[in-house]
């Protein structure tokens, strides 16, 4: 194993530890310090957690923003001070809901909307992480988030006087699924909390391209994507060698020589295959915003 391991590892992240344990833990399986992790998973939730390696967590913001896949699981009639079940409960009345009627509140929250962001959540007001406020007993005005669910879908549902609805979510990324469970609990004129999450999907990465802790700690090189397959999702530009040469010093391009009209960031290749850089359109040409130096600098 390289102490200086560059691309993606796909977690399948269990229940218990929280994002940065997983990242302590790869930190040590892999021997480097340079691990980060594109979006937070709370601990009691599993599924896809998307890790980068050396130069590779200079991409992750490309990860960042990707659309979202969950399964969870959402008990009527039972509030919590976290709006999940890590949380006090607060609440509990008798709520003995349908699934039809749990199926036409959910259709509600299809579209583009204004979000509440939970006070456990990591979202900054006055230089204080809400879950740093909530620590120490103190609430604050947080203002909406513009989030967008593109699929609500109600799969499985357990009737009784406190209903479970099992349901699947896509949904842009800033959306907190803990706090839609809430807001589909107000909608019915009750209260309800996220029981459990599972994390299917990060853009195209799914739980097939997921490993666990243990499997990762027991064979990590084989664990490990290219940086060019963690850029994937990215619009693929191939470089012939002159190319390739300017990239790498941080040339720009007339956007119309390479790119077309595609929008871009763009993920550019050189002729072994490997990804040298992400341009993106700036001022009418495509300029460099990451170039990965190259591999015999290190």
């Amino acid at each position: 194993m390289s102490p200086s391991t560059h691309g993606l590892v796909v977690v399948d992240k269990p229940a218990g530890p929280t994002s940065h344990d997983v990242v302590a833990r790869l930190r040590k399986a892999y021997g480097q310090r340079r691990v980060g992790h594109a979006g937070t998973l709370d601990p009691d939730a599993t599924g896809v957690l998307l890790v980068g390696l050396g130069r590779a967590t200079r991409l992750l913001r490309y990860l960042q923003g990707d659309d979202k896949e969950y399964r969870g699981e959402v008990t009527f009639g039972v509030a919590t001070s976290t709006l999940d079940a890590s949380g006090d409960e607060v609440e509990r009345t008798d709520m003995p809901v349908t699934r039809e009627q749990v199926e036409a509140a959910a259709a509600g929250f299809v579209g583009a909307q204004n979000q509440v962001p939970p006070m456990v959540s990591a979202v900054k007001v006055g230089g204080r992480r809400l879950y740093e406020l909530a620590r120490m007993g103190e609430t604050a005005e947080v203002a909406p988030r513009r989030v967008r669910i593109d699929e609500l879908a109600v799969e499985a549902f357990e009737p009784g006087p406190h209903p479970q609805a099992t349901i699947r979510v896509v949904c842009s990324s800033g959306t907190y699924i803990r706090s839609l469970a809430a807001d589909i609990g107000t909608a019915l004129d009750g209260c309800a909390h996220l029981s459990a999450l599972r994390r299917l999907r990060v853009g195209s990465f799914t739980l097939d391209d997921a490993r666990v802790l243990d499997d990762i700690e027991a064979s990590p090189d084989d664990s490990v994507l290219a940086p060019v397959d963690m850029m994937r999702d990215l619009p693929r530009l191939d470089l012939d060698a002159d190319q390739a040469r300017d990239v790498t010093s941080g040339i720009a391009f007339p956007d119309e020589d390479l790119a077309g009209d595609a929008a871009g960031p763009f993920a550019l290749v050189g002729p072994d295959g490997d990804l040298l850089a992400v341009y993106e359109r700036r001022r009418a040409a495509l300029r460099p915003a990451v170039v990965l130096a190259p591999v015999e600098a290190d």
